[in-house]
């Protein structure tokens, strides 16, 4: 039998990186994958990758990476030039652990002896940004899945656990490992089987001490140089829920044509965040 611990989101979450790991050691796990954004968001890009680096792992890139690889190129899409993150994460991997990341491929095709082959993607094969989310249809996702021969497809992105089958694909989402956003402040990976050539999914949930990222943010001074998103980003670390995504809404539809600030928290405070995210993360509010 093969085991597989999967792993995605980690968002430079080392305390739940770490206690994901301490959960892991009494399974013999063959091999651990990682499905993207294994940095960004969080405060310890650094020290994440110094520990994944003592793992076998095998790692792709997701729509985080991509923010740090294409930051101020010509690959970059014009309206990035307001993020205020990668500056700050820049700062903490510098050249060596870039260029690792650099590296990375953008999917994975698993093809082991005794189960069905996977596809390993971030988001979908079609975008490191478009997710597939428990609402999608059958519909959507055969369209997302057009073309894709493995029949067992590891998906990320969303940080939503899911376990699916549609018109022959087994889909699989882990969740997330540093920021989980359906109200859980616990690490979420999955464990992999294989059985009767097929895969068999062990989803788990491990607590970890998240105190420790918010005084890293404090002690790095996270919000000082990111700013309102800086500041969202920390209460998503405190709540498990969205609140980047429906802030950024809410500024397109009330106020796109004023820089993003501090000051607009407090209009933003007010409104019911539930109308500015999608259905699948409003499970439990």
């Amino acid at each position: 039998m093969t085991r597989l611990a999967v792993l995605s989101d980690i968002h430079s979450n080392l305390p739940a990186l770490e206690a994901v790991l301490d959960d892991l050691k009494p399974f013999t796990v063959d091999q651990i994958i990682v499905a993207g954004d294994v940095v960004n968001w969080g405060p310890f890009s650094r020290q994440v990758m110094e520990r994944l680096a003592e793992l076998p792992c095998a790692i792709i890139r997701g729509n985080n990476e991509l923010y740090l690889t294409d930051w101020q190129t010509s690959r970059a899409p014009e309206h990035w030039k307001i993020f205020t993150l990668p500056p700050y994460t820049l700062a903490q991997l510098g050249d060596h652990w870039m260029n690792v990341i650099s590296s990375w491929p953008d999917t994975l095709s698993l093809r082991f002896r005794d189960a069905s082959a996977i596809k390993v993607v971030h988001g979908s094969p079609r975008s490191h940004f478009e997710p597939i989310l428990p609402t999608s249809s059958d519909t959507e996702i055969e369209t997302i899945l057009a073309g894709v021969q493995e029949n067992t497809v590891i998906t990320a992105h969303s940080h939503l656990i899911l376990d699916r089958q549609v018109n022959g694909w087994h889909i699989l989402n882990a969740g997330s490992v540093g920021n989980p956003l359906d109200g859980n402040m616990t690490a979420s990976y999955m464990l992999l089987e294989s059985h009767n050539d097929q895969w068999r999914a062990i989803q788990r949930r491990v607590a970890f001490d998240s105190q420790r990222v918010l005084d890293e943010f404090e002690r790095t001074h996270f919000i000082e140089q990111c700013g309102v998103v800086g500041h969202l980003v920390v209460q998503e670390y405190r709540s498990a829920r969205l609140e980047v995504l429906p802030f950024l809404e809410w500024w397109r539809k009330h106020c796109p044509d004023e820089p993003q600030s501090m000051a607009m928290l407090e209009p933003f405070s007010k409104v019911d965040k539930r109308d500015y995210m999608p259905p699948a993360y409003q499970v439990g509010m």
